[in-house]
């Protein structure tokens, strides 16, 4: 008695205990209407996520994309497990609220990295879980890429293409985080795209003499002990202290926001200074 009201509604199809598997497909396939792609929209941000996506799969953007360098682009790096990605969205909320008060400041962006499966070429994506998008709203870009180990290639161009987006109030993005899988001994291609480079490191996770022979450290403009709630941290700042010279280390724990604005600050002195 419910399938006549329900296709009254508009549902295509209907179907029961007594339908086969078979008889669903065709439906469903019989349903899909043929593929158009589309470059172009009338909404800034979603022509940004084609252009993006065109521009990471090695494909010719529209001619008439404007592309232009952001004022900050800051990249965020560190070992898996430092808490980069609960990081980033306390740094991105922060920087909202400020902006909130100083529209000078700009709108914010993120490009996430994920690591692609070798034996799938899939990719988690899981940056974006700790993202509170409902709190942020509008106001920020967030977007999330695979890649197979440090493949940048289209990172200089995305970058350009955030900042070539104005909205009607006359905004753009001036501050873009470019969150890495990770870093390591052969991965320190990010700091050719960003302006800054933050290393965050947690305690516990190994001798930061090691680390430094490793190559990991030497990419950073500025130090992060992360998790500084946790044992170790009074010796990971001492070995950093011997490794830093005179860059910047800024103690924080990101699931409760402290010491967040301190490292933003520092960050912004940074691209200032």
């Amino acid at each position: 008695e419910d399938l006549p009201k329900l296709r009254e509604a508009g549902v295509a199809e209907c179907f029961t205990t007594a339908t086969g598997l078979e008889d669903i497909a065709a439906a469903v396939v019989g349903a899909v209407k043929p593929y158009t792609q589309t470059t172009q929209s009338d909404h800034p941000v979603a022509q940004l996520g084609r252009d993006i996506s065109l521009a990471h799969l090695k494909r010719e953007v529209r001619a008439d994309a404007c592309c232009r360098r952001p004022a900050r682009v800051l990249g965020i790096t560190g070992s898996p497990g430092a808490g980069k990605s609960t990081l980033v969205a306390q740094l991105v909320s922060e920087l909202t609220i400020r902006a909130e008060k100083d529209p000078t400041l700009g709108r914010c962006a993120v490009v996430a990295f994920d690591p692609m499966s070798p034996i799938t070429s899939g990719a988690l994506l899981g940056d974006r879980l700790r993202v509170d998008f409902n709190r942020l709203g509008d106001a920020v870009f967030y977007r999330s890429l695979a890649i197979s180990g440090e493949d940048y290639h289209s990172l200089d161009q995305i970058i350009e293409l955030i900042g070539g987006v104005e909205f009607a109030d006359g905004s753009r993005f001036e501050t873009v985080f470019v969150e890495t899988v990770g870093a390591g001994q052969n991965e320190t291609k990010i700091r050719q795209h960003v302006d800054k480079t933050a290393v965050v490191l947690t305690p516990g996770m190994g001798d930061a003499v090691q680390m430094d022979k490793a190559g990991i450290l030497e990419i950073a403009d500025i130090f992060v002990c992360n998790k500084a709630d946790h044992p170790g941290e009074n010796e990971l700042v001492r070995d950093l202290r011997d490794i830093a010279g005179k860059r910047p280390i800024v103690e924080t724990v990101a699931t409760h926001a402290k010491g967040v604005p301190e490292l933003l600050d520092a960050l912004r002195d940074l691209c200032t200074g």
